[in-house]
């Protein structure tokens, strides 16, 4: 059983990577846009990276089973705790750094179903952006796509770790 959990861990935080690693690559084109194509092509992202975006909680959770179902006294046990905390320092990246800027730029959007939940919730320590952010677009772009890369970095650490203790 703990192959399967170990191959259904792989799938798991390869799917979180996978898509911070697309915001990553957008990250040079994005940077050119005016404000208006910029906040067009922001739409596209929801529901399908919201959908896509629970594979990061479900990696955090299963990095730590996997933690606690490996003796400590191998390497093994160290790299699964590298990859836990990668996976949920980039699952905090998400919360405490991009969600108030989706929250501000979906503000007047009619979303439905998940996304209308999702994007409404401000968890405990994040915050909202107030309205008088809106006069400088380009700090709030510029959050919104360099903690995407950042989190594209804590995710392939993340991989990279997971796969070497399972390989070793």
């Amino acid at each position: 059983m703990f192959p399967v959990l170990q191959i259904l861990t792989i799938l798991v935080v390869a799917v979180a990577m996978a898509l911070a690693l697309a915001h990553l690559l957008e990250l040079p084109g994005k940077m050119r846009l005016s404000k208006k194509d910029y906040m067009t092509v922001q739409r596209i992202y929801y529901p399908g990276f919201t959908i896509g975006g629970v594979a990061e909680p479900i990696g955090t959770l299963l990095l730590l089973l996997l933690l606690f179902l490996t003796p400590a006294n191998i390497i093994a046990f160290w790299l699964f705790a590298a990859a836990f905390a990668a996976m949920a320092a980039m699952h905090a990246v998400f919360w405490l750094l991009i969600q108030p800027v989706n929250n501000f730029w979906l503000k007047d959007a009619e979303l439905k179903g998940l996304g209308a939940g999702f994007f409404s919730h401000v968890p405990v320590g994040g915050h909202r952006i107030e309205a008088d952010a809106e006069a400088d677009w380009t700090l709030l772009r510029d959050l919104w796509e360099w903690s995407h890369a950042a989190r594209a970095v804590l995710g392939l650490l993340a991989f990279i770790l997971l796969v070497t203790a399972i390989a070793l």
